[in-house]
């Protein structure tokens, strides 16, 4: 009697499942798609030109955005000239409410903000576009720009996923180019972690740019600070080029 129960169960169950994927596959593509697509929530960690400017683009895409720095103030006021799907906040109320985080911060920084955030940031895909600069941050800038910063933002900010993004073009190309007709602006990606770079390739392309994935991080030293394609606003069949990537 027992195994009789057991296998009526198991066939109960063997029809909901069957059920519920039918279910599933009966949704119209574009609702499959509009749901794969929904907005992620994103905190941005230094919210000036580059924070401000990208972090402003994710919202006109769908995305939700809080802004943060060390400027509160300056943050509501930016999140308010902006409008609906923004808010502003503490860098580690930011952290905490991301899903994907966005560095966008002097260099020196990076350290400190990794050792107050090491509980927010671990496990979350984090979107590094700081720039070590000798002249502003000092001996290590220079000592990340001798390793890399794919291999040195690890080390400052332990346990997150991430990608180098962002910090090889100007924040006014990026304002002023977004969704350009033509060729987009291009914007270097590397990553180890394939899920993120995924997120990051969604995400430059939502803000209106190209992504060219250059590799894993230990690449990102091929547009670092000083390279000859930093600064340089190009097409991604230019920066392809420039790089020795495969069209």
């Amino acid at each position: 009697m027992k195994t009789d129960d057991t296998m009526q169960r198991n066939r109960r169950r063997i029809l909901q499942s069957a059920a519920a994927s039918l279910v599933l596959c009966a949704l119209p593509p574009a609702a499959r798609a509009a749901d794969a697509r929904k907005g992620l929530r994103i905190g941005v960690i230094g919210s000036g030109r580059v924070g401000g400017t990208v972090g402003a683009l994710w919202v006109k895409a769908g995305h939700e955005v809080m802004f943060s720095s060390l400027d509160i103030e300056h943050d509501r006021k930016l999140a308010a000239s902006i409008g609906s799907g923004t808010r502003a906040g503490t860098p580690k109320e930011a952290a905490a409410f991301g899903e994907v985080l966005f560095f966008a911060v002097p260099y020196a920084a990076l350290p400190g903000l990794g050792r107050d955030l090491a509980a927010e940031i671990k496990g979350k895909i984090v979107l590094d576009a700081s720039n070590p600069i000798p002249a502003r941050d000092g001996d290590m800038a220079k000592d990340a720009l001798a390793k890399g910063t794919g291999v040195a933002s690890p080390q400052f900010l332990p346990g997150a996923r991430i990608v180098r993004a962002y910090n090889e073009v100007g924040y006014a190309r990026m304002r002023d180019e977004a969704h350009r007709a033509g060729e987009r602006l291009a914007i270097p990606l590397a990553g180890d972690d394939a899920q993120a770079v995924k997120t990051a390739v969604r995400l430059v392309r939502d803000a209106g740019h190209e992504p060219v994935v250059v590799g894993g991080l230990a690449r990102a030293r091929e547009f670092d600070y000083g390279t000859p394609v930093f600064g340089k606003p190009m097409t991604a069949t230019e920066l392809r080029k420039a790089l020795g990537l495969n069209p």
